[in-house]
């Protein structure tokens, strides 16, 4: 499967946008999250021969508005698309939502979308003082699964056992925002470790992972460690 990286914090040239976010397009029909805004999504998907109307189901990790920016251009381009949503997203949102074409599909649990292409459904994480509730995207692909994180506000390595209680095979990839950037170098150490130790075999930290939390990852899983940059079309 490809994935192709529209939207984070680092690009491959200054002729795509970047930011505060991420948005990650699957075999070129299922969009996972939509970045800040929609004028840079649909920018970068131009830059990279995306043609919106082959995109289908849209899976938001949550309703943060880096995650969900993007949405409401593209609900307007696109209406009738599936909109994978967590059961405990925010009313606003969900009304906000419901007020666009779209079908809107509220996901409690393990669910698959696709043919190999599943949602982990909603795991609660705290945000600060407040619970939040994200999903992950998990692809099951030759190599083994694929996990594709919003910001893994549960904790990274929640999201990975959890998949791993769902889903037989090994951990392939592990790529998106891990949400590290504030914590310190043990406790980071500690999650590569873990991940380690439960067999990622290969990382991509991306958007709110943080610079120290990508350092520790990328000396530890060296050739392993894959730099996710806007523009880059990635084979799992």
């Amino acid at each position: 499967m490809k994935i192709k990286i529209l939207f984070d914090n680092k690009r491959i040239n200054n002729t795509f946008f970047h930011g505060w976010g991420v948005s990650y397009l699957i075999e070129d029909t299922i969009l996972f999250d939509t970045g800040e805004k929609s004028s840079y999504l649909f920018n970068n998907m131009v830059r990279m021969d995306v043609n919106v109307d082959s995109i289908k189901t849209v899976v938001i990790s949550h309703d943060h508005f880096d995650h969900t920016g993007g949405l409401w251009g593209l609900l307007q381009e696109r209406p009738g698309l599936d909109l994978y949503i967590c059961f405990g997203l925010s009313r606003a949102f969900r009304d906000k939502a419901r007020s666009y074409r779209c079908n809107i599909i509220e996901v409690n649990s393990f669910t698959q979308i696709a043919n190999n292409i599943y949602t982990t459904g909603q795991i609660k994480g705290m945000c600060g003082p407040y619970y939040i509730a994200e999903q992950a995207l998990v692809l099951e692909t030759e190599k083994g699964l694929t996990i594709i994180t919003g910001c893994a506000h549960p904790g990274i390595i929640k999201i990975v056992e959890h998949v791993m209680n769902h889903k037989n095979g090994k951990i392939h990839l592990v790529m998106g925002g891990f949400h590290l950037i504030d914590e310190s170098i043990r406790k980071i150490k500690e999650i590569n470790n873990k991940l380690r130790e439960l067999g990622v075999q290969y990382i991509g930290p991306a958007h709110c992972t943080g610079e120290a939390a990508t350092i520790i990852f990328k000396e530890s899983y060296r050739e392993n460690f894959i730099d996710i940059k806007v523009g880059h079309t990635i084979e799992v």
